[in-house]
């Protein structure tokens, strides 16, 4: 077994992946195994390198004294020619004119080797890219894609010479004869090429192009057929398919026209001047978007309008009178938004592109969004369609179908399920709606584009799925004990405990983990300068608001019986969804944390079921 040549916690000069530039490390660790010693550099980027690729800073040192040692000859030589009698004045001029004209081309060439090495440096190791180096970068699509394009720029023998000649800052009389010359001008040029390819997305998920174009046409079928379902008598899967109404039942320009009164409602109440304005985290170019916070205040009005609407006797149990065509009405209005989010994205600059939905691919960037923050003026549609229309929208329509189940069963009171159900998912509301500052920390304002997805999702799949339980209990009501009741309901408040408990340690802990509040909680350092929480409830499992989530989402269902399966198609969904999003949050830690995400998940090894999964 080879010797250990570098000590822990001894600074030398490292190898960056893919150039020939050196920077100052401090030894961290060594792998007995792999022969690689885990370095860390100044702005906490920690790699592992090879032997081959350190070297002391003596070395360094060294070549320095000796080029310096050099100099004075080479000065004391040009004084004596400068002196030599048999020169006259003539000469002396043009020593003169060629020491101004060596000056000028010396400071040209040192200007030169300035800008040669900004290209080099573009290479410099990032805080926020942590990078394990063997041999190859094991996750380097950012460098791999920037030294392809320096290649293909740089690729004639003699250009490349030339600036690793630079390098070295000594002028060289030849350079003069060559004919092309590197400007700041086209040096500035390749980085922005190598920064709008390095900006495409590389990974593609939901199954890539075909599966984003069959998810265009599924989700709206899987809706339609869920709501379909709740209305037939017996809504067993074996009952497949349902029969389809007429088309022309599905449309009426009388609903089309209430959901837009709906929308451009919560768009008023969004545009009011009352709540606080909260800057969301940092963007790609360093900008922070400022954010109303008024999402509760929207709520109590809109409790008020139909609390007003009532109090005249309007018929609420309309909505679930033309529910569907209300669902139709939603999908065309989403679709009809996607279609403009994706037309004005082709004019966003590049920096304001989302991470996740600039493939180049127009059906895939279409769904998952290509502009991460479309805005008009300062009214943000995406952060206004995740909190406003949808979810408010999922509390109204709660309320018409207890409405519609009291005139259609002639109570006088709604059923016990119907009201547990309300208000299991009324406080779910109310909470993301009181919490609503948390929301600009999601992966859904920070990485997703608004797209499709997210637009269909907001305003059709929240407002008609997840009031799915409701719909299913006016056609099929379910009589429950009490102590069936307070059992439910204390599940529910076991699994909303863990989902408001968990994220707001994490929203906390993010905005300031140095609150003294949070002093108790421990964490693992990371190279961007944050830290993964290990103790707590981020301690216990990876993902402890998706338990949370998946809890709510049972105790949400259980009040519609055991008859059917359909009243938990929503957990089914949601169990889907939450490992959909576990699996994508892993690869996206694990890209950006590196060797502290590893060495998380050995502390954590439970992903969302403790001692399961």
């Amino acid at each position: 077994m080879p010797n250990r040549r570098f000590a822990d916690g001894e600074v030398v000069m490292g190898r960056w992946p893919g150039s020939v530039l050196y920077y100052e490390v401090q030894v961290t660790g060594y792998n007995d195994v792999s022969h690689l010693y885990t370095v860390k550099y100044k702005d906490g980027t920690e790699l592992e390198l090879k032997e081959s690729d350190i070297r002391s800073q003596s070395s360094f040192k060294q070549r320095k004294s000796q080029s310096s040692s050099s100099s004075p000859s080479r000065r004391s030589t040009s004084r004596s020619r400068s002196r030599s009698p048999g020169r006259g004045a003539k000469g002396r001029r043009r020593s003169a004119s060629q020491s101004r004209e060596h000056k000028d081309d010396k400071k040209k060439t040192i200007q030169e080797t300035n800008v040669a090495l900004l290209v080099l440096g573009f290479f410099k190791p990032s805080e926020n890219n942590t990078r394990r180096y063997n041999g190859e970068p094991e996750s380097t699509e950012r460098n791999d894609t920037s030294r392809i394009i320096l290649e293909q720029k740089l690729k004639p023998d003699l250009e490349t010479e030339r600036v690793l000649e630079q390098y070295s800052l000594r002028p060289r009389k030849e350079e003069k004869k060559k004919e092309e010359i590197y400007s700041e001008k086209k040096i500035f040029e390749t980085i922005k090429t190598i920064e709008k390819a390095s900006s495409k997305t590389k990974e593609l998920e939901f199954g890539g192009r075909i599966g984003t174009f069959m998810l265009i046409f599924f989700l709206p079928a899987t809706v339609f057929y869920l709501l379909l379902m709740c209305k037939q008598d017996d809504p067993s899967l074996m009952n497949f398919p349902p029969p389809l109404p007429a088309l022309e039942s599905l449309w009426e320009a009388r609903v089309f026209g209430v959901f837009l009164l709906w929308f451009f409602l919560q768009a008023l109440f969004y545009l009011l001047p009352v709540g606080k304005v909260v800057e969301g985290l940092p963007l790609s170019d360093g900008r922070r978007l400022h954010y109303r916070i008024n999402g509760f205040y929207a709520f109590v009005l809109t409790a008020a309008a139909i609390g007003t609407l009532l109090y005249f006797e309007f018929e609420l149990h309309y909505l679930y009178d033309h529910f569907m065509q209300f669902a139709v009405s939603a999908a065309a209005f989403s679709m009809g938004l996607s279609i403009y989010l994706y037309i004005r994205s082709l004019k966003a600059p590049e920096e304001e592109l989302a991470p996740g939905g600039n493939s180049g691919y127009f059906v895939y960037d279409f769904f998952t969004g290509h502009e991460l923050n479309p805005r008009i003026g300062s009214f943000d549609l995406k952060y206004f369609c995740e909190l406003r229309p949808g979810l408010i929208g999922w509390v109204v329509i709660n309320l018409a179908m207890l409405l519609a189940e009291m005139k259609i069963h002639n109570q006088s009171t709604p059923s016990l399920s119907m009201v547990l159900v309300n208000s299991f998912q009324l406080l779910y509301v109310v909470d993301a709606l009181w919490n609503e500052e948390a929301i600009l920390t999601t992966m859904d304002i920070t990485h997703d584009g608004f797209g499709f997805m997210l637009a269909f999702g907001d305003l059709v799949w929240v407002p008609f799925v997840y009031s799915l339980q409701a719909f299913y209990l006016v056609a099929h009501p379910t009589a429950i004990s009490w102590p069936v009741a307070a059992a439910i309901t204390i599940l529910n408040c076991i699994g909303y405990y863990i989902f408001r408990s968990a994220n707001s340690q994490k929203n906390s802990f993010r905005r300031n983990p140095a609150d003294p509040k949070l002093a108790y909680l421990k964490f693992i350092p990371t190279a961007t300068g944050k830290g993964l929480l290990v103790t707590g409830w981020w301690g216990f499992v990876r993902h402890p608001n998706y338990l949370g989530d998946i809890i709510m989402a049972l105790a949400w269902s259980l009040p519609c019986g055991f008859d059917h399966i359909l009243p938990y198609f929503y957990v089914i969904y949601f169990i889907c969804l939450l490992v959909h999003r576990e699996a994508r949050d892993e690869h996206h830690c694990k890209q950006k944390y590196g060797l502290a995400w590893e060495r998380y998940c050995q502390r954590v090894p439970y992903r969302i079921f403790p001692y399961i999964y």
